[in-house]
């Protein structure tokens, strides 16, 4: 399903989405949750999936999530950054390729990282194992608020990764967002212009007001 909002976002670095929210007042870093390999990007709308440990009493689901989900999705899951096990391995990883789902961020471990590699497929995560979420954890709630690297997500809010990491824009302050990420992606542009036309960066910079571009909006 076409969606402009995420295709702009999608065409923004993740710095530049980072200034953007500074400048907003907002904080989207989903701090410690990383890309697994350094070329892989994402941008789409959060799916969330919250885990919490097995009950032995009534034991659940791993979850079966994963077949209702639409193209262009991003797969949230709360393992609450447990280290003890995982909740993303190769089956999972093979059927989101399969189905054109846009990545998936994990505040935990992924496991089967391989197939993620070989086939190109964006994860994000905390870090990587190989020790399985299968009678350990089970789903508490999907599509309900999740924490991620200490970042509240909702579901439909936009995720998106790069090299850098991963960052949540709220789905109410999308546009604001986006276009602040516009404007300092232009300024920067404008800045590089003018160093490779001879301008020294100091003077670059003080023309352009470099030094201001991420600084909190008070009005």
């Amino acid at each position: 399903m076409n969606d402009p909002m995420v295709d702009r976002a999608g065409a923004l670095d993740c710095a530049s989405l980072s200034d953007a929210m500074d400048r907003l007042g907002l904080d989207g870093v989903c701090r410690g949750v990383l890309p697994r390999d350094p070329g892989f990007r994402l941008a789409g709308r959060a799916f969330t999936v919250r885990y919490g440990p097995v009950d032995p009493d009534s034991p659940g689901t791993v979850g079966d999530y994963i077949d209702d989900l639409a193209p262009g999705t991003v797969v949230v899951l709360d393992n609450a950054g447990r280290e003890d096990c995982t909740v993303w391995g190769d089956i999972l990883t093979e059927l989101a390729h399969a189905k054109g789902l846009a990545g998936t961020v994990i505040d935990g471990p992924c496991r089967d990282l391989h197939l993620a590699l070989d086939l190109g497929y964006p994860v994000f995560s905390r870090s990587y194992s190989m020790r399985t979420g299968k009678d350990r954890v089970q789903v508490e709630a999907t599509q309900e608020p999740v924490t991620i690297g200490g970042i509240r997500v909702r579901p439909g809010d936009i995720l998106v990764g790069n090299s850098d990491g991963v960052l949540r824009i709220p789905r109410e302050c999308e546009t604001a967002v986006i276009e602040a990420a516009e404007d300092i992606e232009a300024v920067e542009e404008e800045i590089r212009a003018a160093i490779r036309a001879g301008r020294s960066l100091r003077d670059a910079r003080r023309a352009h007001g470099y030094h201001a571009l991420q600084t909190r909006n008070q009005t």
